[in-house]
């Protein structure tokens, strides 16, 4: 996982909570020694992080639409080619679509998966919107089962609505089931 804010760290800790590893990464130490005291890895550069990971790697991005582009730049110098890039945060489709087909002619999976929930996902899960190659989804598949919600019914809070939302289970299920293509 690259990026360990709110969204970020919390994905990791859902993750390490049902069995995975995780190697984490971050410009901010603090956030990296945080993840690391929940059972982390920590990988000061994404060269250590790379170096840290099993292949095929897997690495995932939680990070700002606007560094998107230079992370990869970055991050592709420390990887082999077979290795899979998720970008889990919101950038726009067409720059996604872009990024997939340059980072193919290098021999790199990009994956496009919008992640909805919010930093209440970590406890209720989250919601992803997959856009891959079918053989890199289906990869990814044992793990991607770790992010949805566990129910259709929300847990109560203050002030929600008698009847509960399951339409976004729903789109869970779908962007599950149904990966993408560009």
């Amino acid at each position: 996982m690259i990026g360990l804010g709110r969204m970020g760290a919390n994905m990791a800790r859902r993750l390490m909570g049902q069995g995975h590893e995780c190697v984490v990464q971050d410009p901010n130490p603090d956030a990296v020694a945080r993840m690391v005291s929940a059972g982390a890895t920590g990988a000061a550069s994404l060269q250590e992080m790379a170096a840290r990971m099993a292949r095929p790697r897997a690495v995932w991005m939680m990070v700002p639409a606007a560094v998107v582009d230079h992370v990869l730049d970055d991050l592709v110098a420390h990887l082999d080619p077979g290795d899979i890039i998720i970008d889990g945060g919101n950038s726009w489709y067409r720059d996604d679509i872009d990024r997939a087909r340059r980072l193919q002619e290098k021999g790199f999976h990009y994956v496009d998966c919008g992640t909805s929930g919010g930093i209440a996902g970590a406890d209720r899960g989250y919601c992803l919107m997959v856009g891959a190659e079918p053989a890199v989804f289906e990869h990814l598949t044992p793990s991607s089962r770790r992010w949805p919600p566990a129910s259709t019914r929300p847990p109560a809070r203050p002030g929600a609505p008698a009847r509960p939302r399951t339409p976004s289970r729903a789109s869970c299920a779908a962007a599950r089931t149904a990966p993408a293509t560009s």
